[in-house]
């Protein structure tokens, strides 16, 4: 990832104004604003990453570069209008005794009750948690098409416990299904129509989400791995985050990676779920190949599915992010 997109991808949302409760009566925690601290204004939110910029930054001209970037990614017309738009908030819940964070997006005005998205991020630990940068280059889009958006951080992430552990599809999936219980209690949120979806590893904790509940009507992956011990074969690097993630993962990695892997149990999936597959064909993080082997064998398994291949794009569908969107809220509309 380019080093300029990483700092701005790395925006660090520290929320600390009490936000009009999105989620009520539910037993979550420290509900607060999105748009507060340097996101109150899009002047204030530049003014914090030019002073991070800074002080990775020594040459004027890149530094200037930077900031036309960011700009570019995001503007204060784009900020002024999911700000006037949508609802947005940050909360703790429990999970298994563990202060698990999560958020939640909605549009602030609907005259009927809206879909639900859950969201499954990337990354693991606290590279490719949800901050407010990733929030509106990814989530604000969708949400302002009529979706109610609520997604887990991920035990571990953005906390300072040591005993609240990442297992990378491990224990903490049980901190997406959780979010379940809790969607009756938003404000305007339709609980009989709820879809899942997921960005790289947030695919594969999508299937295994999926695998433990029953009221998810459709789901999507971007850039989603479905075989995790075939994966080490395109990027063997990522063994150490299995080592450093998965439980017992030296005395049992095959077994551990395959219980992980939804290509191992396509058999099982429902075929009145179905599932939107994106993917970049130039993704050096996840190759393509997941998306295409999973492909072949849903067909194979009749589960309805749909491949959507993004010639010489990235991880993050850089060069289509528009384009996939629109897949994405298509697919919700029509299935939820």
């Amino acid at each position: 990832m380019n080093k300029y997109l990483l700092i701005i991808s790395l925006a660090i949302s520290s929320f600390s104004i009490q936000a009009s409760n999105l989620i009520n009566d539910s037993g979550v925690k420290d509900q607060k604003s999105c748009f507060t601290w340097i996101f109150t204004d899009y002047a204030s939110w530049r003014h914090g990453m030019e002073k991070k910029f800074k002080r990775k930054i020594k040459s004027d001209e890149k530094l200037k570069q930077a900031l036309t970037r960011f700009d570019s990614r995001f503007g204060k017309e784009k900020f002024d209008f999911y700000q006037s738009n949508l609802s947005c908030s940050t909360f703790k819940y429990i999970v298994d005794g563990n202060i698990v964070k999560g958020y939640v997006i909605k549009p602030k005005l609907s005259k009927e009750k809206l879909p639900v998205l859950i969201y499954n991020r990337g990354g693991n630990g606290n590279f490719g948690g949800v901050v407010f940068g990733s929030m509106m280059h990814n989530l604000f889009p969708i949400a302002n098409e009529g979706f109610v958006i609520i997604g887990s951080q991920y035990r571990g992430t953005f906390t300072k416990n040591p005993s609240a552990h990442d297992e990378f599809g491990g224990s903490d999936v049980y901190d997406v299904t959780a979010l379940l219980d809790y969607i009756p209690s938003i404000e305007g949120a339709d609980e009989q129509r709820i879809g899942m979806y997921g960005a790289s590893r947030g695919g594969m904790q999508t299937h295994l989400a999926v695998k433990k509940v029953k009221n998810i009507k459709a789901v999507a992956t971007i850039a989603g791995n479905s075989d995790l011990l075939k994966g080490l074969t395109y990027r063997p690097e990522m063994e150490k985050v299995f080592k450093h993630r998965i439980p017992d993962y030296e005395k049992n990695k095959v077994a551990e990676l395959e219980k992980r892997s939804v290509l191992n149990w396509v058999s099982d999936l429902s075929p009145n779920i179905p599932i939107l597959l994106l993917h970049g064909t130039n993704d050096k993080r996840v190759s393509v190949n997941h998306s295409i082997d999973l492909a072949a064998a849903l067909k194979k398994n009749n589960i309805p599915h749909k491949l959507v291949l993004y010639p010489d794009d990235n991880h993050g569908l850089m060069q289509n992010k528009e384009k996939a969107n629109k897949e994405l809220v298509t697919w919700f509309r029509e299935y939820l």
